[in-house]
C-alpha cells in the first residue's frame, strides 16, 4: 500500500530531475549508517559471548576454544548462505560489481539481511575477514531495493547502488572521503557531477549515524609522523614494490584456497565449517613458534583468558594494529604475520565464509611496512627511521596493490589515522605498488572473482559480451558524408544542420579520405582570427581536406565491438570509418560511440537469451516443462485482457513480453496487446492450448 502511494505520488509530483535521487541518497545513507552500527555491535556481542563464557562453560578445555569457537560459527554460517543467500557468500564487492554490470544494479533484498548476520557470525566467532565488504554489500543491497521499489531505471539504481557502498565504507571506518571515492573508483566507470554529489550526501549522512553512536574518533590513533629526509621518499617507493608482490601473494592464496574448496565433494553448507577448523589450528599453533624466536607470550597472545589473548590473526585485527602503528610489535612477529594473515583470510573467505577482504589487506599491509621499517633501520642508521610510519604506508601500499585503488588506499589511511604528514609518501607507495601489481597481474581481487564466472569488464562493461557483437550489426551504413574537395563554408553549414561532431571525407572517387570534426573546424577558424591577413582569408576558399585529418584509425565490419573501442580509447576517439577488408581504403560506415553502446545492449540481450536456452533446455529435461515463445495476434481470446483475468492452463506463466523492443516483466495487471512477443512456462502437454489464446490461425 505504501509503495503504490509513493509511486503514485512521485508521478503525481513529478519533482525536478535529482531531488528524488537526492532524497533517496539520504535516506540510503542513513538506512546504512543505521545497519553499520548494527553489524558493529552484533560483531561485538557475538564475540563476548563466545570468547568471553566459552571457557566458563568447559574450563578443561582451555585454548582448544580457539579451534572450536570458528567451526561452531561455520556451522552456523554456511546453512544462511546455502539456504537463503548465497550472494553473501565471500567478500561481496565482486557481487555488487556483478550486478552493476549486469543486471542493472538489481540485487535481492534479503542479501542485506543474510550477509549482516552471516558476516557478523564468521567475524564475531574468529573468522579472519573485515567489516567492509559486507556493508558496502548491505548498503548496495538496500540502494538498490529503494530503487526497485520505486521502479527507477537502470542508471539511477546504479547511483543508488554506489550511495550505498559509499556509506557502508563511511559509517564503517568513520571515513566517508574514502567512501566516496571507493565508490567512484572501484564500482562506477564514470564520474558525472549529479552522480557524484549524490554519493557525497550518502556519504555524509551515514557518517553522522555512525558518529552519533559510535562517537568520532578515528579508527587507530597514531603519533605524528613525517618524513625525516627527502630521501627517504626512496625507501616508501622500494616499500610500494614488495607491497605490490605480497598483494598478488594474497589474491592468488586466496583464489587457489577458493579453488580447492570448490573441488571438494562435501556439502556446500559444511565447507565453511571446514575451513574455519584449519583457521583455529592455525590460530592455536602459530604462538608457540615465539618461543623459538625469543618472542615472548604475552607479544604472542599465548595464554588464558582468550578474551584477553585474542589471536592476532582472527577477525580484522584492528587492536594489534594499532599497537603496530605505534610501533610496539617485534619484528619477528610483523614477518610472520605478513604470510600468516592472508592465509587465514584465504581459510576463512575461500572456504565459502562471509566477510570483506578491505581489513586484510591493511592489516597484512601494516605488517609488511613495519618489518620494512626494521629493516630499513638496520640499513641505514643515519636515518631516523619510525616503525609505525612504514606501518601506515604499507598498510595503503599493500590495499592498493591488491584492489588496484590508489586513491581509496591513500585517502583511507589519511582518515583512518587523521594525519597528513605522511601523504606524500602514501601517494608515492600506493600507486607505484598499484602500478607494479597491474603489470604482474592484471586482476585485481575483486575482478578476479568475475573473471573467473567468465565476466570481464572495462569501463563498466562486460567485455565478453562486446566479443560477441561484430562492428557490421550496429555500424551506421549510410551515414552523412563530406567530399574532400568542397568548401569549409559548406562544412560549417553542414555541422549547424545537423549538429553532428564529425563527418567522414571521401574523395572523388567514394575512396575514404579522412574524418573532420567540429574540433577541426574550431582550430581552423581559430587560426584564421590569428592571422595578421585575416580579412585575405575566405572560408569558401578553403577546401574539407585543409582541416581534415586524413588516413584515419579504421575498423572492419567483421571485427568485435571490443575491436573498436580498443582503437579509439588511445586518442579517446568518438568515431571510427568502416572500411571493407577486401579493400581497406573503400569506405562502407561508421561506428560512433552511441553505436557501441546499442551493441552492449544487443550483446547482453544475445547472452541473457543464450542463457535462457540453457535454462529451457535444463527444464526440459529434468521437469517436462517448455519455454515458448508466442506472436500476439489481434481479435484473439487473450488478447487486450489482463493476466489476472485470462483463464490460463494450471502451471503456466507468462515469464517476459517483447514490446516495441523493450522487455518487459509483466504482473497480474499488465494487458497483452497485439504485437507482443510472449514468453510463456507450461507443461509440454499444454502447449498448443495455450498457443490458441493468443493465435487465432496457424501460419
Amino acid at each position: 500500500m505504501l509503495k503504490r502511494y509513493l509511486v503514485k505520488l512521485l508521478d503525481h509530483l513529478a519533482p525536478r530531475e535529482g531531488l528524488v535521487l537526492l532524497v533517496m541518497a539520504v535516506v540510503v545513507g542513513v538506512a546504512t549508517g543505521f545497519a553499520a552500527v548494527f553489524f558493529i555491535r552484533l560483531i561485538a556481542f557475538i564475540q563476548i559471548f563466545f570468547y568471553g563464557g566459552a571457557e566458563k562453560i568447559l574450563p578443561a578445555l582451555g585454548r582448544l576454544w580457539i579451534i572450536l569457537i570458528p567451526v561452531i560459527g561455520g556451522l552456523l554460517v554456511g546453512p544462511i548462505i546455502v539456504k537463503f543467500a548465497v550472494e553473501a557468500k565471500g567478500h561481496g564487492v565482486p557481487e555488487v560489481m556483478q550486478a552493476l554490470i549486469l543486471r542493472g544494479g538489481r540485487i535481492r533484498p534479503r542479501v542485506a539481511l543474510a550477509k549482516i548476520i552471516a558476516s557478523a557470525l564468521c567475524i564475531g566467532t574468529g573468522g579472519s575477514a573485515g567489516r567492509e565488504g559486507p556493508i558496502v554489500q548491505v548498503g548496495s543491497a538496500l540502494g538498490s531495493s529503494v530503487g526497485q521499489w520505486l521502479h527507477l531505471s537502470d542508471d539511477r539504481i546504479k547511483n543508488l547502488v554506489a550511495c550505498g557502498a559509499a556509506a557502508g565504507i563511511a559509517a564503517t571506518f568513520n571515513a566517508p572521503i574514502a567512501g566516496v571515492v571507493f565508490a567512484i573508483e572501484v564500482l562506477l566507470s564514470e564520474l558525472q557531477v549529479a552522480v557524484f554529489g549524490n554519493v557525497v550526501v550518502s556519504a555524509v549522512a551515514a557518517s553522522i549515524v555512525s558518529r552519533i553512536f559510535l562517537g568520532s574518533r578515528p579508527a587507530f590513533v597514531v603519533p605524528g609522523y613525517a618524513m625525516h629526509s627527502p630521501w627517504e621518499i626512496l625507501l616508501y617507493i622500494f616499500l610500494g614494490l614488495l607491497a605490490a608482490l605480497v598483494g598478488i601473494f594474497f589474491i592468488r592464496l586466496l583464489y587457489y584456497t577458493e579453488d580447492v574448496f570448490d573441488r571438494l565433494t562435501i556439502p556446500q553448507w559444511l565447507k565453511p565449517a571446514l575451513g574455519a577448523l584449519l583457521l583455529g589450528i592455525l590460530a592455536f599453533c602459530y604462538p608457540y613458534t615465539g618461543t623459538i624466536s625469543y618472542i615472548s607470550a604475552e607479544d604472542m597472545t599465548l595464554g588464558l583468558p582468550i578474551v584477553e589473548n585474542y589471536p592476532h590473526i582472527f577477525g580484522s585485527g584492528f587492536l594489534f594494529l594499532e599497537e603496530v602503528l605505534q610501533g610496539r610489535a617485534p619484528f619477528f612477529l610483523l614477518f610472520l604475520l605478513i604470510f600468516l594473515k592472508p592465509l587465514a583470510t584465504s581459510f576463512t573467505l575461500g572456504s565459502g565464509n562471509s566477510g570483506g577482504v578491505f581489513a586484510p589487506s591493511l592489516f597484512t599491509g601494516a605488517m609488511l611496512g613495519g618489518a620494512f621499517g626494521y629493516i630499513a633501520m638496520h640499513l641505514f642508521p643515519d636515518i631516523p627511521i619510525e616503525i609505525g610510519a612504514y606501518a601506515l604506508v604499507g598498510m595503503a601500499a599493500v590495499f592498493s596493490a591488491t584492489a588496484r585503488a590508489p586513491l581509496t588506499s591513500m585517502l583511507i589511511v589519511f582518515e583512518m589515522s587523521n594525519d597528513y604528514r605522511l601523504i606524500l609518501p602514501l601517494m608515492a607507495a600506493g600507486m607505484v605498488a598499484s602500478t607494479f601489481a597491474q603489470w604482474l597481474h592484471s586482476e585485481s581481487i575483486y575482478s578476479l572473482k568475475l573473471s573467473k564466472r567468465g565476466i570481464r569488464f572495462d569501463q563498466g562493461r562486460d567485455m565478453d559480451i562486446m566479443q560477441t557483437v561484430q562492428v557490421e550489426e550496429v555500424m551506421n551504413k549510410s551515414p552523412i558524408t563530406m567530399q574532400s574537395e568542397q568548401s569549409v563554408a559548406e562544412l560549417f553549414a553542414a555541422f549547424q544542420e545537423t549538429h553532428l561532431g564529425g563527418f567522414p571525407v571521401l574523395k572523388s572517387n567514394k575512396e575514404l579520405y579522412g574524418v573532420v570534426t567540429m574540433q577541426d573546424m574550431e582550430r581552423t577558424i581559430q587560426d584564421i582570427e590569428r592571422t595578421l591577413h585575416r580579412k585575405e582569408i575566405n572560408l569558401r576558399d578553403l577546401r574539407i581536406w585543409d582541416v581534415a585529418t586524413p588516413a584515419p584509425v579504421t575498423v572492419f565490419p567483421d571485427e568485435p565491438i571490443w575491436s573498436a573501442i580498443r582503437k579509439m580509447a588511445p586518442r579517446d576517439l568518438a568515431r571510427l570509418p568502416v572500411v571493407a577488408r577486401s579493400n581497406p581504403k573503400q569506405f562502407v560506415g561508421l561506428i560512433s560511440r552511441s553505436d557501441i553502446v546499442r551493441a552492449y545492449n544487443v550483446g547482453l540481450m544475445r547472452k541473457q537469451k543464450d542463457q535462457l536456452a540453457q535454462e529451457r533446455s535444463a527444464l526440459r529435461k529434468v521437469t517436462g516443462l517448455d519455454f515458448i515463445e508466442i506472436l500476439v495476434e489481434s481479435n484473439c481470446d487473450g488478447t487486450g485482457k489482463r493476466l489476472a483475468d485470462m483463464d490460463l492452463p494450471q502451471n503456466t506463466n507468462v515469464v517476459s513480453i517483447l514490446r516495441y523492443g523493450t522487455v518487459l516483466v509483466p504482473d497480474g495487471n499488465t494487458k497483452i496487446l497485439p504485437g507482443d512477443v510472449i514468453t510463456v512456462l507450461c507443461l509440454s502437454n499444454q502447449i498448443e492450448k495455450v498457443r490458441q489464446l493468443f493465435v487465432c490461425h496457424d501460419s
